[in-house]
């Protein structure tokens, strides 16, 4: 008789679960901080650059 596999769900499920919301939550932050937060930094400065420049003009 082959002894019944207890547990291994409820482990799998925990370990894929956890190894998901690592994951995701380090490329997240690598996708904040290394991509979104300088295309903004960047894009602000073209306009205060625009507006400062308008504001010479006038």
């Amino acid at each position: 008789m082959v002894k019944p596999i207890t547990g291994m769900l409820r482990r799998g499920l925990v370990l894929d679960l956890s190894v998901a919301f690592g994951l995701g939550t380090a490329f997240g932050y690598g996708w904040w901080y290394g991509f979104h937060v300088p295309s903004v930094r960047r894009r602000d400065l073209f306009y205060a650059k625009l507006e400062d420049q308008r504001a010479e003009g006038q």
